[in-house]
């Protein structure tokens, strides 16, 4: 069965474009103008990846994201964030509401779907291993991709959960921000090492009081180290 995304965006020849690509790659593709559109596919088809653009009428993309970070039907549903915008703040803040990467207009197909693949990839790899890793109070369940601290489940993005994965499995080893870029996100080279900073930043708040088991390198990268008794 042919893996499903759903592409939105409220420009009809954006959606052509991605469409004839995503087709040709052998997906299968359902697509929305608008926000409400979006957020009511997403829950009615459960697509495996979502392209959303940033720039939308009614509810924004921004928005969407927030909204089905929030629903735990959703919650780690794999996000690409397209934007025209290409300021930091703009990058950064798609990040910070939960999307999983982001991909600015105008944009290279066959670097989109280098994106998706990477990303589904992260997604099929979380999904097959099975195994549990404990760090003191925090537990991660790898087959059913769930993370918890002190036995109450955190929702975690796509990617938030193959960062904490890999940097728990890589327990005290620091990891450069280059390495988390290949390793997590699948880049060869990095593109911007400030869009780990983001989800490790967010990773963080989520984990709560076991945010503080990821200790900053200076000028290197992260590692998850065990705090003494």
């Amino acid at each position: 069965m042919s893996l499903r995304i759903l592409v939105v965006d409220d420009e009809p020849d954006a959606i052509e474009l991605i469409r004839f690509n995503l087709k040709a790659s052998g997906y299968d593709v359902i697509t929305a103008e608008d926000g409400e559109e979006a957020l009511s596919k997403s829950r009615k088809f459960s697509p495996d990846l979502i392209l959303l653009d940033v720039m939308l009428p009614e509810i924004d993309g921004l928005e969407v994201c927030k909204i089905l970070r929030r629903d735990p039907a959703t919650a780690s549903l794999p996000i690409i964030m397209l934007t025209a915008k290409a300021s930091e703040i703009d990058r950064v803040l798609g990040l910070e509401f939960g999307a999983d990467d982001y991909v600015t207009k105008p944009f290279s197909p066959r670097e989109l779907m280098l994106r998706v693949r990477n990303l589904l990839k992260r997604k099929e790899k979380s999904q097959g291993v099975v195994e549990r890793i404990h760090v003191k109070e925090l537990e991660l369940d790898i087959p059913c991709h769930e993370a918890r601290v002190s036995g109450k489940a955190v929702d975690l993005t796509a990617t938030e959960f193959k960062l904490l994965h890999l940097l728990m499995e890589r327990k005290g080893r620091v990891q450069s921000r280059d390495q988390l870029l290949k390793d997590v996100w699948g880049y060869d080279q990095a593109i911007d090492t400030r869009t780990v900073d983001t989800h490790v930043r967010r990773l963080r708040e989520k984990l709560g009081q076991a945010g503080h088991y990821i200790s900053t390198i200076r000028g290197v990268g992260y590692r998850l180290v065990e705090p003494c008794e």
